[in-house]
């Protein structure tokens, strides 16, 4: 775990967007507090005509200031939308066949829960991170798996690329998930439901980010 670079935000939409201008101007004062390294577009059950849409209201501005932006769930829709990249779990389909749809540039990360030899399959085929959760208890989305800190050390300790902590992640219980080893953490309602304001949790995630370095 020598050398590494500190942890970064991965910053996750809200469920549900609504107004997409009141929600791109709350996302420019999110990345403008913070230290955003990705953002990833997560909508389910909406139309592809939506997530289109919000990705050509959002990805824009994102991109202008320094963020990657990715889509989950869909390698085609990312390259429809000149997204960077893709985020898929285990029933999107296998690294290769999202790889031959969003090309060799493009940045491909695979779910793989609290499995260790998922992880090493995600790497072997050519993700470029893999994300380990859930860590805590969260209402964003249904957890089937509950990971524990030390896959993260354990991976900083043998696998080269990127780890990313998901689930139930806030400024007040990330410092134990970097401490551990997480390169990023993916934080959805940690932000957008922080009782201070997105912004302000955004900046608390960029502090402690500092200290843990």
């Amino acid at each position: 775990m020598l050398n590494r670079d500190p942890a970064r935000l991965y910053l996750i939409t809200p469920p549900s967007i609504g107004d997409l201008h009141a929600f791109t101007k709350e996302l420019e004062a999110v990345i403008e507090a913070g230290d955003v390294a990705c953002l990833q577009l997560r909508l389910k059950d909406v139309s592809d005509a939506e997530i289109l849409a919000a990705a050509q209201a959002i990805f824009p501005l994102a991109q202008a200031m320094g963020v990657a932006c990715l889509i989950n769930d869909r390698p085609d829709l990312a390259r429809e939308t000149g997204a960077d990249g893709v985020h898929i779990g285990q029933t999107d389909g296998s690294v290769v066949q999202a790889r031959t749809t969003i090309g060799k540039e493009a940045i491909l990360g695979v779910t793989c829960h609290d499995s260790r030899h998922l992880a090493m399959e995600a790497a072997e085929a050519g993700a470029d991170y893999v994300a380990f959760g859930a860590f805590f208890d969260t209402a964003t989305k249904s957890a089937p798996t509950r990971a524990n800190l030390d896959i993260l050390t354990w991976w900083q300790e043998f696998m080269v690329i990127p780890c990313v902590a998901i689930g139930g992640i806030n400024p007040d219980n990330g410092a134990q998930l970097v401490r551990a080893g997480a390169d990023f953490l993916a934080v959805s309602a940690g932000i957008w439901a922080w009782p201070g304001g997105a912004a302000a949790a955004s900046a608390s995630f960029k502090e402690m980010f500092q200290t843990c370095a």
